[in-house]
């Protein structure tokens, strides 16, 4: 497979000329995060009515067959409020949930009835219905007060005027009884009120956050995928890149094989029966053709010979990465200097694996990088095996920009390996790559 470098542009940031405690009341973030949690307490109310009258009705019912399809289909219901949960805290948290495990049934009701209620997914939807509507109230009670007081506060000195001109009042009493009376009438007091109105409201957005940061644990917690499903999930996408790779290297094998060293033994054949017909009638025609022949039968052995180290090359089984990535920096069309630091050998497939990326990535600088030297560099850290590749070319080596190394990165990501890309525009490039040890 051949990898190609790719550009990318990069966005500069945002300047902001507020600190973040100033503009914080201010931010969208903020509003949305604000209405999230406003729509909680109807949401989780609804939610905590419908889970309790079902679980409790269908409990009750258990004694008679009605009770299990019931919590079936009450254990349904909290997952269909599971689906506006993720998408609410998609829309309003900016937080993105994967899908859970849809329920797993052969056919038939009851097929549908049992994998509702073995489901852990299900179970979880319920625990998020009874956890959801407490924690929807304390954060109502909390953060709409103080919102709404810290504006209110803020706001006084626009609207103190409304005391004076309506209740007779100089403004907001604090203290009253038969014979005493206070009131935030005077400037200084107008301005202390205020200026307390500003602290909470600046701290508010704060307590929102905090709170927000909580609904998206109890969401992706709760209901997102578990780690074992998103673990089943990944490793069922990485067998499907090991299942392409293999297809893709024998379709390759096949087309350099009937392609290249087949087509050459076909013409080979031909000229040896043609030599043959010649023997006795022009020997000297004869010999020409034969020793024509025979440097075909060179060139057909030099072809296997490098259709075999593509497949998986001797010396590599017989003496190791050192002696493997050596060769393969030989025939780099740039000097290689390469250092190998192992205590031992990985397992064949992790070490074959290295290979192979080491060896794509050593074209890419013969072909795409126009640099004057490279370098390559195979440790172990821990569990894990590193490899890296540096360059002094031209850079702008981009493994998101749908190119080849975006493929080297997948097939990497098939056995849990890491490929890293640092490809400034102007070089030098460092490409590094993690493999697991696994010895």
């Amino acid at each position: 497979m051949e990898t190609e470098y790719g550009y990318a542009g990069a966005r500069s940031p945002r300047r902001h000329f507020l600190p973040p405690a100033l503009r914080a009341p201010f931010e969208g973030r903020t509003f949305r995060e604000f209405a999230h949690l406003l729509l909680s307490l109807p949401i989780g109310i609804a939610l905590f009515v419908w889970s309790v009258t079902l679980v409790s009705v269908s409990a009750g019912l258990l004694i008679t067959f009605l009770g299990i399809p019931l919590m079936a289909a009450g254990l349904m219901g909290c997952r269909a409020f599971g689906v506006v949960e993720r998408a609410r805290a998609r829309a309003l948290l900016g937080v993105e949930i994967g899908e859970p495990q849809p329920v797993r049934a052969r056919g038939g009701l009851m097929s549908w009835i049992g994998g509702v209620l073995k489901s852990g997914v299900s179970w979880r939807h319920l625990l998020y219905a009874f956890l959801q509507m407490p924690w929807a109230i304390f954060t109502f009670a909390v953060v709409v007060p103080l919102w709404t007081t810290g504006w209110l506060l803020f706001s006084y000195p626009l609207w103190r005027w409304v005391f004076p001109a309506y209740t007779g009042m100089g403004g907001i009493q604090l203290y009253g009884d038969d014979h005493h009376q206070v009131y935030l009438d005077s400037p200084f007091e107008i301005a202390v009120t205020s200026l307390a109105g500003l602290l909470i409201t600046l701290a508010v957005p704060w307590l929102i956050r905090g709170f927000a940061t909580v609904d998206k644990v109890m969401v992706t917690g709760l209901l997102g995928p578990s780690r074992l499903e998103e673990r089943v999930t990944e490793l069922e996408s990485d067998r499907g890149v090991v299942v392409d790779t293999s297809a893709a290297d024998l379709r390759r094998i096949e087309r350099d094989l009937h392609d290249g060293a087949q087509a050459r033994l076909v013409a080979l054949a031909m000229d040896l029966g043609l030599a043959k017909e010649k023997l006795t009638e022009d020997p000297q025609a004869a010999a020409r053709m034969v020793g024509e022949a025979h440097g075909e039968v060179k060139v057909a052995l030099q072809e296997l010979r490098d259709l075999a180290r593509g497949i998986h090359p001797a010396i590599l089984t017989d003496r190791g990465l050192d002696a493997a990535l050596s060769s393969v920096a030989s025939r780099c069309t740039v000097p290689v200097q390469v250092e190998v630091d192992l205590p031992a050998r990985p397992v064949p497939a992790i070490e074959g694996i290295a290979y192979f990326t080491v060896s794509e990535l050593l074209q890419n600088v013969s072909k795409h990088s126009g640099a004057g030297r490279a370098s390559v560099d195979v440790w172990r850290a821990g569990d894990r095996l590193m490899l890296q590749v540096s360059d002094n070319g031209r850079g702008g080596a981009d493994a998101s920009a749908g190119s080849g190394l975006a493929g080297l990165a997948e097939r990497l990501g098939s056995v849990d390996g890491i490929l890293m890309v640092d490809s400034p525009r102007g070089g030098p490039t460092t490409i590094t790559a993690e493999l697991p040890w696994r010895a």
